[in-house]
């Protein structure tokens, strides 16, 4: 090989190198793409969507690095997350990202009675917002399929679930599911430890979260330095098996706003 082509080789090697480097700076400290692969977070979130989620906004811990590898002790530049924010974070138990909604902050109690959520001892409101309605068919690259209202229904038919407008203490409005009775719709008070958080998914009858404990594949009580950022918009998103099969991509979700 000439010196010539020994150089050209150096320079293409050079060149993928640094840009290995600033892709992975900026994923560590400013936005990490994010894929919805479950159900959890419906009708807010779907499965296909793609978003990337903000790290600078609750600042950083070693979990904000690729493999959990930041030589970092507890939280650096730390901002508390507001109520029902939607977080991504590290799973304690299975070392997974998850992404929920923060529904209790430290010292709150939170509690479900008939699968109507309290805080502090204070029901928070929910206003019928018509049924969430989809296609029941496998979703996404694992083929899930959606739990029904109206079960049982063949494939193909139309799945539906209740859907209601709940308004926190701060004014943050979402929308929740509701499938039918499940054990999770009753709950004891659960009292949130200091630097500790309370998950729900917006899919109440369908989401491992903070009312599980993690012996049981639940989130239980997440200490702080599990956050990882916070998910601000979807950038696309697709119905079908894959993000790059771009002709099932829906096209009422480019650039849309997580609230």
């Amino acid at each position: 090989m000439s010196s010539a082509a020994k150089e050209g080789v150096m320079e293409t090697v050079k060149t993928v190198f640094w840009a290995l480097v600033i892709a992975g700076v900026f994923r560590t400290l400013f936005f990490q793409p994010f894929w919805i692969p479950s159900g959890s977070m419906k009708d807010t979130l779907l499965i296909g969507d793609f978003l990337f989620v903000n790290k600078m906004a609750y600042g950083y811990s070693r979990y904000s690095c690729p493999f959990s590898a930041c030589p970092i002790s507890g939280r650096i530049l730390a901002s508390e997350p507001e109520r029902g924010d939607v977080v991504v974070f590290r799973h304690p138990g299975t070392g997974a990202d998850f992404i929920k909604r923060l529904i209790g902050l430290p010292g709150d109690t939170v509690q479900m009675k008939d699968g109507v959520l309290y805080l502090n001892g204070q029901e928070v409101p929910q206003t019928p917002a018509g049924n969430f309605e989809e296609i029941k068919e496998p979703q996404g690259s694992k083929g899930n399929i959606p739990a029904c209202a109206n079960d049982p229904v063949g494939m193909g038919g139309t799945c539906i679930k209740q859907r209601f407008t709940e308004t926190l203490p701060n004014g943050a409005s979402h929308d929740v599911l509701n499938i039918g009775t499940r054990a999770q719709d009753n709950t004891p008070v659960f009292t949130v430890p200091a630097g500790h958080y309370f998950f729900m998914g917006d899919n109440r009858d369908n989401s491992q979260d903070s009312r599980f404990p993690l012996s049981v594949g639940g989130v239980g009580m997440l200490p702080a330095e599990y956050l990882i950022g916070r998910a601000d918009r979807i950038m696309f998103s697709s119905a079908g098996k894959s993000l790059f099969f771009f002709w099932t991509w829906r096209s009422d979700r480019f650039f849309k706003a997580v609230e």
